[in-house]
């Protein structure tokens, strides 16, 4: 099987590949084989190969909102790296592979508004099109023109409306097989140094609340929308913790007392109470439990079933 994947053009095939090294938590065991694919060609070649053994396989991006077991992937784990960004005019393409940063600092650089609130979020544009991600009450979604995937027999395009974006949230999150490929945004003209200066004041808050070198993935739950809320829950948050109509988890879990607990090396910040990290040495189990814990507690206090933004290799169960 390794012969016929290292046959393929434009493959990176690494054995026994330790998954801690690629993701913000820096826990996890190996894979089998991680495979890296640099175009589409190469990236529909590998997963067809894989589909053929039976061997196992997973998708992931950037690693930055990811927990992997600790016992690591039995089989294989695959990743696009395309990573190009082409504009034309007000609109921008970029490979799933782009960091988003990269992408952000792109766009402001040529006075692109839509993207700035993002600076600072960890990962790759794959992932942030996969999770719909944000900031400062805005969404990528809100930027999306078209999605390019390949969906594990043909590569596709969704329009924006196809792809089904939700707080956090897109189709892609439900079929697991889908691959993003790339996505097209369609951006306004602004002022780059007003753009340039927004997104230094958001980088500087966010380094100071999630500093670069912490090992965690930000906020570990999205939060509530108020209207979603039952009574009994929405009666007890104050106006002044409402957001854009939603009520941050980080309420709930310090009310729950969430802040400053700790799992072996995995712990809560003593100053957000929705931010786990790895203080050295942890492993997915302490972190699993941990996160289950604070989930528990949430629920007793509050009846509510938070959810996390993290995602599991393998699925949580």
């Amino acid at each position: 099987m390794l012969f016929r994947l290292l046959a393929i053009p434009n493959l990176q095939v690494f054995v026994n590949a330790p998954l801690a090294r690629y993701t913000r938590f820096g826990i996890g065991g190996p894979a089998r084989a991680l495979l890296d694919a640099a175009d589409e060609t190469a990236l529909v070649e590998a997963w067809r190969a894989l589909r053929d053994s039976g061997w196992p396989r997973e998708v992931i991006g950037g690693g930055s909102n990811l927990i992997v077991d600790d016992s690591g992937v039995p089989g294989a784990v695959l990743r696009y790296t395309e990573n190009s960004i082409r504009f034309d005019g007000t609109t921008v393409q970029a490979g799933a592979g782009a960091v988003l940063q990269d992408l952000v600092d792109a766009t402001i650089d040529r006075g692109l508004r839509g993207l700035e609130t993002m600076t600072g979020i960890p990962g790759w544009v794959g992932g942030a099109v996969y999770g719909n991600a944000g900031a400062y009450g805005h969404s990528i979604e809100e930027r999306v023109a078209r999605v390019r995937f390949f969906d594990g027999e043909s590569i596709r395009e969704f329009g924006r409306a196809e792809c089904r974006f939700a707080y956090r949230d897109s189709a892609f999150k439900h079929c697991k097989n889908w691959i993003i490929l790339s996505v097209t945004l369609q951006m306004e003209a602004a002022d780059a140094s007003e753009l340039r200066s927004l997104a230094s004041s958001i980088l500087k808050i966010r380094n100071d609340k999630y500093p670069p070198s912490m090992r965690c993935a930000g906020s570990i739950f999205k939060n509530l929308m108020l209207a979603e809320l039952p009574e009994s829950a929405r009666a007890r948050v104050p106006g002044e913790v409402i957001r854009e109509g939603k009520v941050p988890a980080a309420f709930f879990l310090e009310q729950a007392g969430a802040k400053g607990r700790s799992n072996g090396a995995i712990r809560v910040a003593d100053y957000h109470a929705n931010l786990i990290y790895n203080t050295g040495g942890g492993s997915a189990r302490e972190l699993r439990s941990l996160i289950l814990d604070l989930k528990a507690r949430v629920r007793d206090r509050f009846g509510l079933e938070l959810e996390e933004e993290v995602q599991y290799i393998p699925a949580a169960p």
